[in-house]
């Protein structure tokens, strides 16, 4: 059974729709993510499932009760916020407390649940300090705990790890995903970073300007992106527009590229070529690539290396494994390239 389910959701601002008709059904324990650039309206969307947007038009159920019109003390989600939004003038007891005292529950019971929350998210040591003494991380951790201490139906995530330092952001999103799958919360959490998508998420819905592009698991959408929005949004694709030939061949206005048989089929006219940058493979002048081409920019990332190449015109992003043969190939270098085919798609023109 869904836990949460959108009705064709809209929200007007005058004469612009911030979310068009949005429709969704997520599941019990699921940790669904929402993914897309600034602006898209994926923020305004999780705000009207909290309650803190009110609805143009469509219906918000939570487990099958209408919600729409429900204010959002009385719906029992709980929310991360970008900033956190504690109490600066309280302890982490007192923040984490501040739902439950608000409910009239004993103190005894209270300090139970706080204490065993604290323990989840590793700060029972932390008890007595006030907020301003922690960390970014410990901070976040402590809006979870108070998020989760309430035992909410569904807990919502607004862009919960911008704030923090890159190390410990992926230190934070492990923590989160490790909570969800042990307490087993639904989950919709709401971010413009893919690794954070891509890493966290049963599914993820890609959103652009206020409709949802594609709903996949991660490596559906990865893999097999339906436009090419979504091919150069989540894994950064080379999208490159040109016209399909007999051949077949794809010609762009500085390159021509041939394609196998099977990828274009009897298509030709206008159409978007998206490429991964890991579907170039990248080799010395005198190694086997078919294609020539000239390294403008090399990025050096440890693990991985970036490349910018030109095929006659043509540049195109590719990463590759770092290894000897990728640092012999600095700017200025002459080199050959070979494409997979099978990790790359042709979108036709309508």
């Amino acid at each position: 059974m869904a836990v949460l389910s959108l009705r064709n959701v809209t929200k007007q601002f005058g004469s612009v729709n911030a979310v068009s008709g949005v429709s969704l059904d997520i599941s019990s324990g699921e940790f669904f993510s929402i993914l897309g650039p600034s602006g898209c309206g994926k923020t305004t969307l999780l705000r009207m499932v909290a309650g803190f947007e009110p609805v143009s038009s469509g219906i918000i159920l939570l487990d099958g009760k209408d919600i729409t019109g429900m204010p959002a003390q009385a719906r029992g989600i709980g929310m991360v916020f970008q900033n956190y939004a504690l109490f600066p003038h309280m302890t982490v007891f007192g923040n984490v407390a501040f739902g439950l005292e608000t409910r009239h529950i004993q103190a005894a019971e209270i300090r139970k649940k706080v204490g065993s929350i604290l323990d989840a998210v590793r700060l029972r040591d932390k008890i007595d300090t006030p907020v301003p003494l922690l960390s970014g991380g410990e901070q976040q951790r402590v809006a979870v705990a108070r998020a989760l201490v309430v035992e909410p139906a569904l807990l919502l995530f607004d862009e919960p790890l911008s704030n923090l330092d890159v190390t410990l952001r992926v230190q934070t999103r492990e923590e989160i995903r490790s909570l969800q799958r042990k307490t087993g919360i639904t989950t919709v959490y709401v971010t413009h970073d893919q690794a954070e998508a891509m890493s966290l998420s049963d599914r993820v819905a890609v959103m652009r300007a206020g409709r949802f592009e594609q709903v996949g698991t991660p490596a559906e959408v990865y893999e097999s992106p339906v436009s090419p929005f979504v091919a150069g949004f989540v894994g950064g694709g080379n999208l490159i527009a040109g016209t399909v030939k007999i051949g077949p061949m794809f010609e762009t206005n500085d390159t021509a590229l041939a394609l196998p048989a099977s990828f274009a089929g009897p298509y030709q006219g206008k159409a978007v070529l998206a490429i991964k940058p890991e579907a170039v493979a990248l080799f010395p002048d005198d190694g086997e690539g078919e294609l020539a081409a000239l390294v403008e920019d090399r990025e050096y990332l440890g693990f991985t290396t970036n490349f910018v190449v030109n095929l006659s015109g043509l540049r195109l992003h590719v990463s590759a494994i770092s290894s000897p043969e990728t640092k012999s190939l600095g700017p200025g270098a002459r080199a050959r390239v070979r494409i997979d085919w099978s990790r790359c798609t042709l979108y036709r023109e309508a």
